[in-house]
């Protein structure tokens, strides 16, 4: 680890964004507001990166307050027990085509682990007028949330059901270099809500 770089995330010009199919017919996006990560790599090398994430699940919006609290209570996120979302990577590969990559991780919600497979697109690395080196991704998938247990849901006069069970994520991240970093000081997942950012 002692040749590893930690980049952080620019949290300005980063969002974590989803949609889920509503009444069948249309699409409704929200975003968490409060996140962080460790990331690491070799060099420059981010398919060899470590990657881990802690989400606010309380930082949740949709732009409707009622939609927000019922996303927060028992029938979904579950806040007040499951304070975090998680994501750890396990492995990023090639694609074929330039620039894009797959990223393998473990992610836990409500205290459910499961494996994804999301899609990774690399923007380049570049220096900021500032000389801050800066790194851009753009990462999608697509996750069925019953995997998770978040499985509420009532059905419509029309027939089907309100909320799809699918959900569209999207990622626009931007992270900075800052250098070398003594891993010793560097918190957990267990410590994440200890943080002055949640």
């Amino acid at each position: 680890m002692i040749n590893q770089t930690k980049w952080s995330i620019d949290q300005a010009h980063s969002d974590i964004t989803f949609k889920v199919r509503h009444l069948m017919i249309a699409h409704v996006k929200g975003e968490f507001k409060t996140f962080e990560a460790n990331i690491y790599t070799s060099e420059k090398d981010f398919t060899t990166a470590e990657i881990d994430v802690w989400i606010d699940a309380a930082s949740i919006t949709t732009g409707d307050v009622q939609r927000d609290d019922h996303l927060k209570s028992v029938d979904f996120l579950d806040v007040i027990n499951h304070k975090q979302i998680t994501f750890t990577a396990s492995t990023i590969v090639k694609a074929e085509e330039k620039g894009k990559h797959k990223l393998w991780g473990e992610l836990t919600m409500i205290g459910v682990t499961k494996n994804v497979v999301l899609d990774v697109e690399f923007g380049g690395i570049v220096k900021d007028p500032w000389g801050n080196e800066r790194a851009g991704f753009t990462i999608t998938g697509k996750i069925n949330r019953a995997d998770w247990g978040l499985v509420w849901n009532t059905t419509i006069e029309a027939g089907g059901i309100m909320v799809s069970e699918e959900i569209s994520i999207n990622c626009e991240i931007e992270l900075t270099n800052i250098g070398f970093k003594d891993l010793t000081m560097e918190l957990q997942p267990g410590d994440a809500n200890e943080r002055t950012l949640l």
